[in-house]
């Protein structure tokens, strides 16, 4: 039988547009948005990233168990 981790793991929950993917991200591995556009091999100047209705700069603090939306913006032909 598993035994339970001491302590939790927080995730980050992204939802990644327009693929539709849902992706879920160690919290430590993206500590801000610019970090999480980097783990997710996109830049900057490429995505929009919300938090609800706010859209976050790549500065801000991406929280424990956060629910994002990631939509890329670039025309693709």
């Amino acid at each position: 039988m598993d035994q339970p981790l001491p302590f939790e793991i927080p995730n980050v929950t992204v939802l990644l547009q327009p693929e539709e993917q849902v992706l879920e991200i160690p919290r430590h591995k993206v500590k801000n948005v610019k970090q999480l556009l980097k783990y997710l091999g996109i830049r900057e100047c490429t995505a929009l990233v919300a938090r609800g209705r706010e859209l976050l700069t790549p500065d801000r603090a991406v929280l424990p168990h956060d629910n994002l939306l990631v939509r890329k913006v670039t025309s693709s032909g």
